[in-house]
């Protein structure tokens, strides 16, 4: 059977899915070791671009929990995916333009649960795997990455106390670079396979590929690709709220975090869980800064990225089931689906460009304080 022109929509829509996926989470992996200086801004992300490519040929498990685990695919149809991928990009252009690092994994569940609910109904969802791979590990995930990069934490702190600083310094640098490339090797093993999974469901769904298919090699390499190319140009807002809004992030709470982070997601991969990078990457930055000095983490930001976090699967949900109804109507609808997502997409760009922030400005913001210090001219002092 040949690819209908909604099938190349829907696998444009999800490549485009895939580029935004990238550059919101580029600070899962970069954001601790710009901050610190660890690599230079640009730098960074082209090494994280690249390494997101390599990553999405390792696996293919969490792309499979997808296509063969999440929905039916027998009651669905590319109609039905397309609204689901609106829901999931208007929702990661928005927390992008708050600088909020949301869960790109649970905007896209979100809305391909929405579209599945209002097109086929609920018996269409697969609620337990729901549950046992998608809500349980979102749960679990930011709080054990961020007990092992806050044991790491102490223990990196502990075992230099009597080294030489500069020397130390540098070394942890050099980690960093080690840690920070593995996090990216990793995001690309695990989000890439969300969108992989996302064309396959569709061909399936079409009736290309037969049931319970893997992703083809094509499919592979696309998702591979969007995923770098949205990583390369990196998505400097949300690095700014990482590396400067959490905590005063120094070269070892950076090496503990990214090793914290590597660990918890290419475990979870292996596993098949569809889980948060972004989720798993903010409890370990947290889990590091507290490992420092807990008085010294912003916990008001942390209740901000919790009530983004709690928010995101029924938020794309909703707008998936939207744009759902609407393309239901037939090809207007779905015509109509795609004009205000355009719409909404540009504006939401155009009002990133009032208060742009950039690989020269990103580190521009004072890191914060505890309440117990304050800024001098030669740095931060205990009040």
């Amino acid at each position: 059977m040949g690819i209908s022109l909604i099938v190349i929509v829907v696998i444009v829509t999800a490549l485009a899915f895939d580029f935004t996926n990238g550059f919101h989470d580029t600070a899962n992996a970069m954001a601790t070791s710009i901050a610190t200086g660890a690599l230079k801004p640009k730098i960074a992300v082209l090494i994280s671009g690249v390494l997101n490519i390599v990553g999405a040929f390792l696996s293919v498990e969490v792309a499979k929990t997808i296509s063969s685990g999440l929905v039916d695919e027998t009651k669905i149809n590319p109609y039905i995916i397309f609204a689901g991928l609106v829901g999931a990009i208007l929702w990661n252009l928005l927390t992008w333009l708050l600088g909020l690092p949301s869960s790109s994994s649970h905007a896209l569940f979100g809305g391909l649960i929405g579209a599945v609910v209002v097109a086929a109904g609920a018996g269409a969802v697969h609620f337990n795997t729901l549950i046992s791979k998608i809500i349980l590990p979102a749960v679990i995930s930011p709080i054990l990455a961020g007990i092992i990069a806050m044991v790491g934490t102490i223990i990196a702190y502990r075992s230099t106390a009597k080294s030489d600083n500069e020397s130390t310094k540098r070394g942890f640098k050099l980690g960093q670079i080690a840690s920070a490339s593995m996090v990216s090797l990793a995001h690309g093993t695990s989000d890439a396979q969300k969108t992989m999974g996302v064309i396959t469901l569709t061909l399936i769904a079409s009736g290309v590929l037969a049931p319970n298919a893997g992703p083809p090699v094509w499919v592979i390499l696309a998702a591979g690709l969007a995923i770098g190319l949205g990583t390369y140009l990196g998505g400097w807002r949300i690095i700014r709220t990482l590396g400067k809004r959490v905590s005063e992030i120094e070269t070892p709470q950076g090496f503990a975090a990214e090793t914290a982070t590597t660990a918890v997601i290419l475990a979870s991969s292996h596993l098949g869980f569809a889980l948060s990078t972004t989720q798993v990457a903010t409890g370990s930055i947290f889990g590091a800064g507290a490992g420092r000095r807990i008085a010294g983490v912003q916990w008001g930001v942390a209740g901000q990225m919790a009530v983004a976090w709690i928010l995101t699967l029924p938020a794309a949900a909703i707008v998936g089931a939207v744009a759902a109804f609407a393309a239901s109507q037939g090809v207007i609808g779905t015509v109509l689906v795609a004009i205000v997502a355009i719409g909404v997409a540009a504006g939401i760009y155009a009002a990133s460009r009032r208060t742009p922030v950039t690989a020269e400005n990103v580190n521009d913001v004072p890191a914060p304080l505890a309440p117990d210090e304050v800024r001098t001219e030669s740095g931060v002092a205990q009040a």
